[in-house]
Order: structure tokens, then sequence, then C-alpha cells
């Protein structure tokens, strides 16, 4: 894997006054706030060209997915960083400067502004799942998809390294369980009509613009075909909030009205379904991140994010066996977790 080449870096933009790495995420990308004469600008590095770790499917590309995705959102109306220089040869892209206001953070701040963002935030979503109903036969996004193979691969990264990486083994009967109630729930999920994914659509990856607390989309190179409400379980059960179901729920109706959705249950309960799906990749996903790459930070989320599975189950297993079954597992495999 490569490592960042800074005489490159200087290449593309000329007379640099400093350069200091941002706080990074989970992922391999490391971002460099770049001071230059008057102004300042972000730089992200990709070592490996920006392939995910997961099933990847689709063949090699002359232009980065961020690149690509960015593109096709910019060109429908939707707000992401301005791109100001690209040397994908040396890993290098030179993006504007958000400053440090994630909604997470901004949030933090002004909890005042937290039903209005999410408004926000929502209507946005709304919007550009509209504007991208058609793709470009050439996009990117357009030749991935959560499939049942996908979905069933974060749900078993759950019991990978969420259940067995922490040493709670399924006896055989419960392992078959599992694999059973994952292949349906992932069939069941990847039968759903399809439309334009983000895929981690939440609050570190949406940055505030104070002057008009506007929304910019960050971290979307990801980005795939999936069912409407993917996002809207990472938004709205995002493992680093706290909502309560009526805040959900008034957003679940907010979003059902913008896209002019007439059954409003059928949202809500594909809404827990994917909860059950998403949040146990989460959750395996945190402990991967500290068992693979020694960052310890996400380890806190892991209860909080299973307890989110605990809540969907509780609402999907009084009419549906699979869920109930996976309810009881989970409960006695993780009591103090899950319950």
């Amino acid at each position: 894997m490569r490592t960042p080449d800074f005489s490159r870096l200087e290449a593309l933009v000329g007379s640099v006054v400093s350069v200091s790495e941002m706080p990074g995420g989970a992922s391999t990308r490391r971002y460099f706030r770049v001071v230059l004469p008057g102004r300042t600008m972000v730089a992200m590095f990709v070592p490996e060209g920006g392939k995910p770790e997961e099933i990847a499917k689709e063949t090699a590309r002359q232009r980065w997915p961020f690149l690509e995705v960015r593109d096709l959102l910019h060109a429908s109306g939707v707000d992401v960083p301005a791109l100001y220089a690209e040397d994908q040869d040396n890993g290098w892209l030179l993006l504007e400067d958000l400053g440090d206001a994630t909604l997470a953070n901004y949030l933090a701040k002004n909890e005042d502004a937290r039903e209005r963002l999410y408004r926000r935030a929502v209507t946005d979503l709304a919007r550009a799942q509209q504007q991208l109903e058609t793709l470009p036969n050439d996009s990117i996004v357009a030749t991935r998809a959560f499939d049942a193979d996908l979905l069933r691969w974060e749900i078993d990264h759950f019991r990978e390294w969420g259940l067995e990486a922490r040493g709670h083994h399924l006896s055989a009967e419960d392992r078959r369980t599992f694999d059973e109630v994952a292949g349906r729930l992932a069939n069941r999920i990847a039968s759903w009509p399809r439309g334009f994914v983000h895929r981690d659509y939440q609050s570190r990856n949406l940055m505030v613009r104070p002057a008009a607390e506007s929304l910019c989309w960050i971290d979307f190179q990801d980005a795939l075909l999936g069912p409407r409400v993917y996002d809207l379980v990472a938004l709205l059960n995002d493992s680093y909030q706290t909502f309560d179901r009526a805040f959900v729920e008034g957003r679940l109706n907010e979003y059902a009205a913008a896209m002019r959705i007439e059954n409003r249950g059928e949202i809500v309960e594909q809404f827990d379904y994917v909860t059950v799906q998403r949040k146990l990749k989460d959750a395996g996903r945190f402990v991967f991140i500290e068992r693979t790459k020694g960052n310890d930070s996400f380890l806190r989320f892991v209860t909080p994010t299973i307890r989110k599975v605990s809540e969907a189950l509780g609402r999907l297993s009084s009419r549906d066996t699979d869920m109930k079954a996976l309810k009881i597992l989970l409960n006695r495999t993780l009591p103090q977790e899950f319950g």
C-alpha cells in the first residue's frame, strides 16, 4: 500500500504554508488540511485507489468511484465538496475545506437545530433519490447493488466479528438457524425495488454549512443501488445518535410525503427489516476495525448498535417467525447487550 508523497501534493497546489493530518474514520483514506497563502483545502489521500473491502464485482475503471459519484451527485443538484485538483496516479485529491462541522459535531453545540436539520437531511435524500431515479448507463452506481450476496455478506460479517471474534460461538443448531434466517432476510431485502443509495448517510458524513444550516454530502464513494429505506436507516438509526421512536417515525412520514408514497406502513416495516440487517453489520464492523486496524474508537458503539437491532426485532417478531427466532437466538447469545 503506497504512502503519501507530499512533493506531488505541492506540485498540485504550488506554495504550501503547512500540512496537518486530520482525524480519520474507519477507512484507509487519510485527510490533510493544506494551508495555502490566503486559503485552505483538504487533501484526500487514497492508498489503494478507493476499492471497497467487501464483495467487489465491478471491473477496473479509469476514474475513482469517489470522483464518479461526486460528479453524478453534483449534476443532480446535491451539495458535495468542490473539487480543485486530482492526481489519481499518486493517490491525491484536493477538495473544498468544509471545516469540522459534521452534523454530529454541529448538533453537540446546537441541539435546538436537531429536528430542523434532520428534516433537511430526509428531504435532501428524497430529492436526490428522485433526481437519480434514472441513472446513466455508464454510471458506477448502476453497476453495483445490494444484491442478496452483499446483504448476506454484511450479516455474516456480524456473525464473524460481532459474535465469534468476541468468543460467542454458536452451537450447530443455532448456526443453522442464524444461516437460514440470514439467507431469507437478505433475499427479502434484495427483492425490493432499488434506487440510489449513498450507503453511509449518517451524522458523520453530512457536513453543516452553518450560514444556511444546509447539508453537504461526503464519503459517498461506495454508492450503489439498493432499497430506498437503506439510507434512512443509516440516518435515523445512526449508531452515533439516539432518537426516540416518535422522532424516527416523524421523519419517515416526512420522507414518505416528499416521495409521494401513500403506503407509509410499508416504509416503516421495511425500515425495521433493514435496521436488523444494517445494524448487525455495523456492530460487527466496529469490532473488525478494532481487531484488524487497531482502532478501538468504535467499540463503545457496539452495544447501542445491538440495542437498535433488539428494538427492531421486538417490533417484527410478533408477525415474523424468522425475526422471532433471531431475537431468541441473540437474546440468549448476547443477554447483556441485547436485553
